[in-house]
């Protein structure tokens, strides 16, 4: 069992997958992060390639950290949820800094999951949190297993829970993890995020 101390005091950077059903799960845990929190938050939600997205519009009013679009070699601000911007892949390069691809698509997506996560992989290690939830294909699986490989903490969504569960059963036919949670739970969850809390995490 993983204690809420050894989860606050090692993650500094928590990457996001999903596509499908996205949304609706980013609406209920992205409000959850704590004003505290210390560790940036990276979230490629597969979305139209040839439209402006309005994830930055829809949910920073609900948060109470900073939410941007991710830009080509910002800087890695602690405390801030990137979105990655439609039609270009996200990765996060050593600094951190945050790198913008047009590279061939991945799973037929662009942005990749499995880009991000792996980057981001690369450059955090052990100190990454890598979560995939609801979505209709296989992308993030990879990238997953890329964060367990570097000794990453790994979530993946309950399938039962997930409205559309392809992408979470992929990431789990692919890889161990180190939690199957249900939406609830991960919200309950990401609160330990800040530092200063402290107790036991309940409910797997």
């Amino acid at each position: 069992m993983v204690t809420i101390p050894e989860l606050a005091d090692r993650i500094d950077a928590v990457v996001i997958g999903t596509s499908a059903g996205g949304v609706d799960a980013l609406s209920a845990l992205l409000p959850a992060l704590p004003g505290g929190l210390l560790a940036a938050v990276f979230v490629v939600l597969h979305v139209p390639r040839d439209r402006p997205s309005l994830l930055t519009e829809i949910f920073r009013p609900r948060c109470a950290v900073a939410v941007r679009e991710a830009e080509d070699k910002d800087d890695v601000e602690p405390g801030t949820v990137y979105f990655a911007p439609p039609d270009y892949h996200l990765l996060i390069e050593k600094g951190p800094r945050l790198a913008l691809s047009v590279d061939d698509l991945v799973h037929f997506s662009r942005p990749s999951i499995d880009v991000l996560f792996e980057s981001a992989a690369d450059v955090y290690g052990k100190r990454l949190l890598g979560m995939i939830l609801s979505g209709a294909n296989e992308d993030g699986a990879a990238g997953l297993a890329a964060v367990h490989r570097a000794g990453g903490v790994t979530i993946v969504q309950d399938p039962e829970t997930a409205q559309v569960p392809f992408m979470v059963k992929a990431a789990l036919a692919r890889t161990p993890v180190d939690f199957v949670l249900t939406l609830d739970a991960i919200v309950e969850l990401l609160p330990t995020l800040d530092r200063k809390y402290r107790r036991p995490l309940r409910g797997e």
